[in-house]
């Protein structure tokens, strides 16, 4: 074991995906206290951050607004405390989609055709062709979400998604495989690739057990698996991540790959993502909690 440390968790908070961090939280908690640690779990209120006294890192826990999109990470750089995952400036970028596009563009790393929406009742663009994808621009955990196979169903569908924030961003539907890949100091782990049982790969899918099914490694090519590797790290360094996050990443049919959106506080139940990749790259659960909290310690100011 490590150094004994004293981390405070953060889970819960104010976001849509308050439940998902709850149980992320948890999970994060019982490994670490597991490995001996003395771990403290808080439920953040913005603005009003108390940790427990002495504590040495803090662990976040939280998905979405204020825990994902660099407010949580200011408050902690105020307070002088080190915390897992990216910094501020990374943080705020990769919780705003069409941000994190412009980074991408610029880096030239693969990424769908986009347009964005400021209100409801905008009118479908010239120029393009459904199936689209909607999604708010600063919403995670695929929130606000909706699939769109016709012009007549574009009016609902994009007044259901401003509802989760004040901007939606339209994609191309990219058509192929849908894969996520860790990205943990620096390095791709092992691509993960998600096979809903039935429909798209939505909120409902991504939490109701059993409704989707995973594989790591993914079974495609040398030469496909170290494409979308590529264009995960790429996208982690063109939004100048840290330590370790997510990528979504589509592969088309003929093998290219196509960036989605970058995570930077990914889900941490046993079962999430991050750590099945963490898994096939011979790290268990609780060896992953402890490196990213011993990662975070390098950042202390």
């Amino acid at each position: 074991m490590s150094t004994r440390q004293i981390i405070t968790v953060l889970r819960g908070g104010p976001s849509a995906e308050r439940e998902v961090s709850l149980r992320s939280g948890a999970a994060v908690a019982r490994a670490l206290a597991g490995l001996g640690h003395e771990v403290h779990e808080v439920d953040p209120t913005p603005g009003k951050l108390v940790l427990a006294p002495g504590t040495t890192v803090v662990f976040l826990a939280l998905h979405g607004t204020y825990g994902e999109d660099g407010q949580v990470q200011s408050e902690l750089e105020g307070l002088g405390v080190p915390y897992t995952g990216c910094g501020v400036e990374a943080s705020r970028i990769s919780f705003d989609k069409v941000l994190t596009k412009e980074r991408c563009r610029l880096a030239g790393v693969p990424t769908a055709r986009s347009h964005v929406f400021h209100q409801a009742g905008e009118a479908f663009p010239a120029g393009w062709v459904p199936p689209v994808v909607l999604k708010p621009v600063r919403q995670g955990s695929s929130v606000g979400l909706e699939f769109v196979d016709s012009v007549d169903a574009f009016p609902a569908a994009l007044a259901a998604s401003i509802r989760h924030g004040s901007e939606v961003l339209m994609e191309e539907r990219v058509i192929g495989r849908e894969t996520t890949v860790g990205i943990l100091e620096g390095r791709a782990l092992p691509v993960v690739e998600v096979r809903p049982r039935q429909g798209s790969y939505d909120y409902r899918n991504k939490y109701t057990a059993g409704a989707t099914e995973y594989f790591c490694p993914a079974d495609f090519s040398p030469a496909v698996t170290a494409a979308i590797q590529k264009a995960a790290l790429g996208a982690f360094e063109a939004v100048n991540g840290r330590d370790y996050a997510r990528v979504d990443v589509m592969v088309r049919a003929d093998g290219s790959p196509v960036v989605l959106e970058v995570n930077t506080l990914p889900g941490m139940t046993e079962t999430s993502l991050l750590p099945k990749a963490a898994a096939a790259a011979g790290m268990d659960f609780a060896q992953l909690c402890e490196r990213l909290a011993m990662l975070a310690l390098n950042h202390r100011t």
